[in-house]
């Protein structure tokens, strides 16, 4: 049992229904409650010198971590989750790629493949201090988390945005028409590390006793991730069926569950063949800045349904009564803003029961 998810055991039945489709008492939902300001206990004050040396410290991450975690409440399905997190571009930086890290929680990498002939020079480097850094900050986080919170995998992003990393998306779309035969060669090599760097933290948090989660807060205790390619937007059907496709089957096969994050409108041209592979098992639309309202995007939802995969929606309190009404509870996993009370929580949760047991088979 987990100090801040009392009743994980429960919620989790309900996420391994969610992968199958199928439903327990309700669909998963989760969602941000902070505890009442006289709860709340002080977040460990920063002295670093440089956003770098924030971003960098292990001990003042895990730290900050259980501090957030004891001002908030777990209500519903929410995780208490935490993750050594150097941005979504830490992968590139294991092969060599310098990291700049912001003010507020962003950071970027450098490319560093200026010409398609050198590489073969790009070589993951398992002595990269980036990844000597993710497991001292996961071992903080096991250490101040055990028995009070989860804690899970970094932001990955391998196969197409690691190499859109190396080369930068602008020039990298074109050479998807200039330098076809460089990507393709290069993109097994990614997968083989990026395979192998999984299977290392893996291993990790399982001897920990830990399930296995990450960014979005699923939890599974075999393989689970999120699949991605957010360069996909910058591309047509066929190029992405042609090159990247084959890496996101095997990333969907070498995982035991998986959501796949479709991000932005662009990559919605994608989304009919991503619902063609049988072993991923969810989808997640995030529409992206001002373009959030479910209403909107009904249509995609129910695609997603009718294909009979399920689905993470993003959505704000005010929308749920919409959302009842257009989608099987089946299969649905909410991700909810702007919750503005424990009260108003606990009864949308008895809302959402009555929704699945209308709908129940």
């Amino acid at each position: 049992m987990l100090d801040f998810k009392p009743d994980y055991e429960k919620c989790k039945q309900r996420i391994d229904a969610f992968w199958e489709c199928e439903l327990i008492d309700r669909p998963v939902a989760q969602f941000g409650l902070l505890r009442p300001p006289e709860e709340r206990v002080p977040l460990p004050a920063s002295h670093h010198a440089s956003p770098r040396g924030r971003w960098m410290d292990a001990e003042y991450q895990a730290d900050l971590a259980l501090a957030s975690m004891k001002n908030h409440e777990f209500l519903g399905d929410t995780m208490p989750v935490a993750f050594p997190n150097l941005g979504p571009e830490v992968l590139s930086a294991f092969y060599g790629c310098p990291i700049e890290f912001g003010d507020y929680g962003t950071s970027w990498s450098t490319p560093i493949l200026d010409d398609w002939a050198d590489a073969d020079k790009i070589v993951l480097d398992w002595d990269s201090p980036y990844l000597k850094k993710l497991h001292e900050m996961t071992d903080a986080l096991l250490a101040v988390g055990r028995g009070k919170f989860i804690t899970g995998m970094t932001d990955w992003h391998p196969g197409g945005d690691c190499l859109a990393a190396f080369r930068d998306p602008q020039r990298l779309a074109v050479d998807m028409i200039e330098h076809l035969d460089g990507i393709k060669a290069l993109l097994p090599r990614i997968e083989a590390d990026y395979f192998a760097l999984y299977d290392v933290f893996y291993e990790k948090l399982r001897a920990a006793d830990q399930p296995i989660t990450s960014w979005t807060p699923l939890v599974c205790d075999d393989k689970y991730y999120i699949p991605s390619n957010d360069f996909s937007g910058m591309i047509s059907r066929q190029m992405f069926e042609d090159v990247f496709l084959p890496g996101i089957i095997n990333e969907c096969r070498f995982l035991a569950r998986s959501i796949y994050h479709v991000d932005g409108p662009g990559a919605l041209r994608h989304l009919d063949t991503l619902l063609t592979i049988p072993e991923l098992d969810a989808i997640q639309w995030v529409p992206g800045a001002g373009r959030e309202v479910f209403e909107r995007w009904i249509p995609v939802y129910q695609r997603v349904q009718a294909a009979g995969k399920a689905i993470q929606v993003l959505c704000k309190f005010s929308e749920i009564d919409t959302i009842i009404e257009a989608l099987d509870p089946h299969g649905v996993f909410l991700s909810i803003g702007e919750v503005p009370s424990r009260e108003a929580a606990l009864d949308m949760l008895k809302k959402l029961e009555k929704w699945a047991a209308r709908r129940a088979h």
